[in-house]
């Protein structure tokens, strides 16, 4: 390790401090060298190669993070800021590669990796039919690689490769059947989208290096624990604190990752990947990106509570609005996409209440009950030839009973039915947006108790849709997957269940290490000391959740998606008839994607068609190029008429020469 500079707060000896960072390195270096592996190898390992290697690098990234998760989770251990590698001195500005480790990177990675290693298996199973087998699994591992790199990183411009290298590679795995024209779409879609939030995310990181002088972590969390006054000069605004500024652009990087209003648009696009994709980036990994981002820096979030704000009132509005499209929505894949923008909405909602440890608590969660029916969706479109249409489907539950009874644990866990895990990181955010005063909370605390019930409506329509009523007549007999498929399925089941009770009081508790990893504000405090207070016993957490709103919100959601789509399934279409108006809207999407498409796709195709005829064509080629060619042509065919071959018209051209050279020596002379 090259010039490695290493802090650590806490009593640990230095053969103990490396072992730490040579197990965070490996974690964040084994998936890459697998990615190499499988890409550029597949020719002579194989396809049985090629899942081999990624697994095992990503098995070993595994390993680490649980060697690592023993010392910061369970030992004293705080931080450990070290730098690996200095790339770049400009002047007094230092870049470098660097390591952040602390309980926030780590409960990250488990979740990281896990997910990921559970989805490579699952893999083998859902891709084996598939030509592009081994590029697919390098594909994987190369993600798992850039966002441990975003996940581990100790400074602003790490942080960004991975953040760039996860937008990339999910270009790649999104339209990874480029021949199908929707998924190269998609994975268009979601590139273009995902570079506009990046712009405001580098101009957040440009603005920290110029206020602080630095991009390392340590000097920002240093700076902001001063009093700032600094102001900075905003276009057709005016004076305005840097602190605004800066946190508001960060923001938008978020947006654009976590698939916030109105930024969104990428995300259900993006089904058109295979299943495999979706649970790893959609579920788990890069959509929570930006959620990890802000409770990375929640010190600096803190000083601004116009960015909380605004915070809460854009999740809030995603988790609701967008909730209510998934309703409408027959295809199972893009029920469990709006369920996601829904979720990472109360996930931005919490962060901006102060509540960062509710938000990494349901981002936990929510990585293992979302990631359950993604797969478990793709069980379905395996056993349906690749169907996806709930409509033509109903009665699999005799035929995938496996299936189902996992896909109906996930979708209890998303209903935050308790006891299940989603209960208590949902109802932990629910209860700390309640608490805070900044303005927009009195409209979030309505949005998010509402979208529980619209959480359990979709969530049970699709389960009444998939796996209840009757069989319709189909050429083959559904079957249950192959174990590979199943065995992810049934391992996810369980912290689905169980993870919810295990980790609240590690998240709520005032002397956990999450909560000391976190910003130390006045108000991350009261959250944290009122939902500590809240989560005291979990039985009690449990038997009073009945008397709770958003619990009973939750029970008459499944009610009526159990009597609309089950006892009385008529009911649906007659309330599409008589609530045309709002049916349409929500078919529509909000019109987000007409609307985009008129201002940025037919306008920019009328400006390019603007351009490319009217400047480059006409002006540029028919007057400028071709014009001087013209006149070059002119000027030559009148000059061509002098020369008739006579001797006195040549004579006279001379004798003319000669007169205007002795006029103009006359006439400089005088």
């Amino acid at each position: 390790m090259h010039d490695a500079s290493v802090s650590l707060r806490g009593s640990v000896s230095m053969m103990n401090e490396n072992t730490l960072v040579f197990y965070a390195l490996l974690a964040m270096l084994a998936p890459l060298v697998g990615a190499v592996l499988a890409g550029l190898g597949h020719h002579w390992i194989g396809r049985r190669g090629a899942h081999g290697v990624t697994i095992l690098g990503v098995g070993v990234s595994v390993l680490c993070s649980c060697q690592l998760a023993r010392a910061f989770l369970v030992s004293t251990h705080s931080v450990i800021n070290t730098t690996v590698y200095h790339w770049l001195t400009v002047g007094s500005l230092h870049f470098q590669v660097g390591l952040w480790v602390d309980a926030l990177t780590v409960i990250m990675m488990l979740v990281v990796t896990g997910v990921s290693l559970l989805v490579h298996i699952y893999s083998m199973g859902y891709m084996a039919d598939d030509d592009g087998y081994a590029r697919f699994f390098s594909y994987m591992s190369l993600f798992t690689f850039a966002m441990l790199t975003l996940v581990l990183a100790n400074n602003g411009l790490q942080l960004f490769f991975g953040w760039e290298g996860v937008g990339v590679v999910s270009y790649l795995l999104i339209s990874f059947w480029y021949e199908k024209p929707t998924a190269a779409a998609g994975g268009f879609k979601a590139f273009i989208v995902n570079r506009v939030g990046d712009l405001g995310f580098l101009l957040g990181l440009a603005a920290c290096l110029g206020l602080f002088g630095s991009l390392d972590y340590h000097v920002w969390f240093q700076s902001v624990a001063l009093p700032l006054s600094a102001i900075m000069q905003v276009p057709f605004v005016g004076p305005v604190p840097s602190m605004d500024v800066i946190c508001l652009l960060l923001f938008i990087g978020a947006m654009g990752k976590s698939a916030q209003v109105p930024l969104h648009v990428w995300l259900p696009e993006s089904m058109e990947g295979p299943t495999p994709i979706s649970a790893l980036i959609h579920a788990a990994t890069m959509v929570t990106a930006g959620v990890y981002m802000v409770s990375r820096l929640s010190p600096l979030f803190e000083t601004s509570p116009l960015t909380l704000s605004v915070m809460m009132v854009i999740g809030a509005t995603g988790a609701l609005f967008l909730g209510l499209v998934g309703v409408v929505q027959n295809d199972i894949k893009r029920v469990v996409a709006y369920s996601t923008l829904s979720q990472l909405g109360y996930m931005i909602a919490a962060t901006g209440a102060s509540a960062y440890g509710a938000g990494i608590f349901h981002l936990v969660t929510h990585a293992c009950f979302k990631a359950l029916l993604f797969l478990g969706a793709g069980s379905v479109i395996m056993a349906m030839h690749h169907e996806q249409d709930m409509t033509k489907m109903g009665g699999l539950q005799k035929h995938l009973p496996v299936t189902y009874v996992t896909f109906l644990i996930g979708s209890l866990s998303l209903a935050a039915v308790p006891p299940f895990a989603g209960f208590f990181s949902k109802d932990s955010i629910i209860d700390a947006v309640n608490l805070s005063v900044l303005p927009g909370s009195g409209y979030t605390s309505f949005c998010l108790t509402v979208g529980a019930f619209v959480t359990a409506l979709y969530t049970f329509r699709a389960l009444f849709m998939t796996f209840w009523g009757r069989s319709l007549s189909r050429d083959a007999v559904p079957h249950e997957s192959p174990r590979t498929v199943l065995i992810p399925l049934i391992i996810l089941s369980v912290p689905a269940v169980i993870l919810g009770a295990l980790l609240v009081h590690a998240f709520f508790s005032i002397q956990s290490h999450v909560s000391m990893t976190l910003a130390q504000s006045h108000r991350t405090i009261e959250v944290t000391q009122h939902l500590h207070a809240q989560t005291h016993s979990i039985l009690t957490m449990i038997f009073e959740s009945f008397k709770h709103l958003p619990v009973l919100l939750s029970f008459l959601g499944m009610g009526v998606a159990w009597y609309a789509y089950v006892k009385a399934p008529h009911i649906p279409a007659y309330c599409a008839r008589r609530f045309y108006a709002v049916y349409q809207i929500l078919c529509d999407k909000y019109g987000f994607d007409r609307f985009y498409n008129w201002l940025f796709v037919r306008q920019g195709m009328a400006l390019s068609q603007y351009l490319s005829e009217t400047v480059d064509q006409r002006w540029i080629d028919h007057r400028m190029v071709l014009g001087v060619a013209r006149c070059v042509r002119y000027l030559g065919g009148l000059l061509r008429l002098t020369q008739t071959g006579l001797v006195y018209h040549y004579t006279a051209y001379m004798g003319i020469g000669v007169l205007l050279c002795i006029a103009y020596g006359v006439l400089w002379a005088v």
